[in-house]
């Protein structure tokens, strides 16, 4: 615990003196100093509440006391590295096996998702033998060297972007902004066949594909959700070609998406990847993160004659802390609360975009959903400026929302798990008089600029 309270302008000075100037702040006209936080709430220093629509990863709330107690309680007994025996990487290993397919039996700790991914591509190098990754365009992965190379979200905002030879770039399979939309009959088989189109290229070159690697439901890319069958069909593509297939959860699993624990598991029973990451909500905010993978792939990287050992992966005090998370969202029923939930704010939304023309598509599972702001319906401008002043009217009344997306368009709801029927009805209240707000004055502008007798608005 600091010795001394600052005060919010000595912390923003402290900040730009002392921390790097690329590591950004939320809302950075005027960001919000956070000196406490419970539940799905965060308070400043001036004691003020805001609602927290955006954590996704204090998965079980901020400050879950019985998260809070397994860490210390741990951490008076012993915290030390994986190559001592401890009851808790085994236990806790076997915990998690257990919410996902049998053939997904081996798991490797590591402290964050940006750990996870980059392991999770030295196995599948090791098991293939080959090179080259396929990954999604807006697609984000993590921020070492090795994922910034697969993560166009990030290289995209390169002023001279260097793209890595070894690296393909399939269309992300977005079907209200992508290449083929929800009035095309087969989506899934058409996103999955680029794909396919990307392998045969890729061979013809001389290059191998080692992997295809795609978050479960893509967050920075705009929430988008895979057409059902997309990914069997691109990892039977993918396995003919001698690669194997990478789930990345750091952002949507624990039962964030309420029907299913994994959001790789809204493909179906018949989709089983090879190798799933995961970081973010496992620790409740304790930097910990996991790649689960086949004893097949676990095997051949063991073969490779390198022993893998990280200081701080699988520690006693991260693993207890995980058990706990586990415990939470079993005793609180927080993937059913995702569901009800979920569908309750989904419905909601549903209905504030049939008011406003602004709103172009609702899209989401559980408590993962985005509304994305467009300027047209049938064109499907993106309303980036007009994201944007809807979060940041929203922080004046104490509600924190992000804005992502290629085109940073799409209001993204990844609240907490404890997220209630109440916080959704305040949230949308809240957007629905922002946006009724904003229509008004720029009909006034638009009114008063043309001249013209005032005409009624309607949507398509």
């Amino acid at each position: 615990m600091a010795s001394e309270v600052f005060s919010k302008q000595k912390t923003i000075y402290l900040r730009k003196k002392h921390i790097g100037p690329s590591c950004k702040v939320f809302f950075s006209h005027d960001p919000i100093k956070i000196v406490r936080a419970k539940g799905q709430y965060m308070y400043n220093e001036k004691n003020e509440q805001y609602l927290d629509c955006i954590n996704n990863v204090a998965h079980v709330g901020h400050s879950h006391p019985e998260v809070v107690s397994a860490g210390a309680k741990q951490m008076e007994l012993l915290n030390t590295n994986s190559r001592f025996l401890h009851d808790n990487l085994v236990q806790y290993a076997q915990r998690l096996q257990a919410t996902l397919p049998e053939k997904l039996s081996v798991c490797y700790f590591v402290n964050s998702g940006s750990e996870a991914n980059d392991l999770a591509l030295r196995l599948a190098w090791q098991y293939t033998g080959h090179k080259d990754i396929i990954t999604l365009d807006n697609a984000y992965h993590g921020h070492v060297s090795s994922l910034i190379n697969i993560s166009p979200y990030k290289f995209h905002q390169l002023a001279q972007p260097e793209h890595s030879q070894h690296v393909h770039v399939a269309p992300s399979p977005d079907i209200y902004r992508g290449k083929y939309r929800e009035d095309h009959p087969d989506p899934a088989t058409a996103y999955a066949d680029d794909v396919k189109d990307i392998i045969e290229k890729a061979h013809a070159k001389g290059c191998k594909i080692a992997a295809f690697i795609a978050e479960s439901l893509q967050s920075c890319g705009g929430q988008v959700i895979p057409p059902v069958g997309y990914f069997q069909k691109v990892a039977q593509h993918v396995r003919k070609a001698g690669g194997i297939f990478i789930a990345d959860e750091v952002q949507v699993g624990f039962g964030r998406v309420g029907t299913h624990f994994w959001a790789f598991q809204l493909q179906g029973e018949d989709f089983i990847p090879d190798i799933v990451t995961m970081g973010k909500p496992i620790g409740n905010g304790h930097p910990m993160s996991c790649v689960v993978t086949t004893r097949e792939v676990a095997e051949s990287f063991m073969s490779s004659g390198m022993d893998y050992f990280n200081t701080f992966g699988g520690n006693p005090v991260s693993c207890a802390i995980g058990l706990a998370v586990l415990d939470v969202i079993e005793k609180e029923d927080l993937q059913g609360n995702a569901l009800r939930v979920g569908g309750y704010l989904t419905e909601l939304l549903k209905k504030l975009k049939e008011r406003h023309p602004l709103i172009g598509d609702i899209r989401g599972r559980g408590l993962f959903v985005g509304v994305e702001l467009v300027k047209d319906w049938i064109k499907r401008t993106p309303a980036t400026a007009e994201a944007q002043d809807v979060i940041y009217r929203l922080k004046d009344q104490r509600i924190l929302l992000s804005a992502d997306g290629p085109h940073r368009n799409v209001l993204k709801f990844k609240p907490p798990m404890c997220f209630s029927t109440a916080d959704a009805d305040l949230a949308v209240e809240k957007i629905d008089q922002i946006l009724t707000g904003s229509l008004f004055i720029l009909l006034i502008i638009f009114y008063s600029s043309s001249q013209m007798t005032p005409m009624t608005t309607s949507t398509p």
